[in-house]
């Protein structure tokens, strides 16, 4: 299991469990759990999910590394899944921190 802080300040969980559900689901991310991780530490924007879950995307050259996370309080959270997406449109999107240029 690995764990990084989120933007928030919260330890975000990553366990073997999950990473084996996200990568047989979305084969074109083996390989990519370092920036699955870097994502959730220094994401490019962080927009609102469902269900209270928060969505750090990272650009990765024309498309979006999409990790989805649930911070459950000041001390505990867990990625839920990832995927690589060129479909979000950030002006339809609530955004709830941005990266400063």
């Amino acid at each position: 299991m690995e764990i990084v802080i989120s933007i928030n300040k919260v330890p975000i969980r990553l366990t073997s469990e999950r990473w084996i559900h996200i990568i047989e689901n979305h084969d074109d991310l083996a390989g990519y759990r370092d920036d699955v991780l870097s994502a959730v530490e220094e994401p490019d924007y962080l927009i609102a999910g469902y269900n209270e879950a928060k969505i750090a995307l990272k650009k990765m050259e024309r498309k979006f590394l999409a990790v989805i996370y649930k911070e459950i309080n000041f001390n505990d959270g867990f990625i839920i899944t990832a995927f690589f997406t060129s479909k979000i449109d950030l002006s339809k999107e609530k955004i709830l921190w941005q990266k400063q240029k």
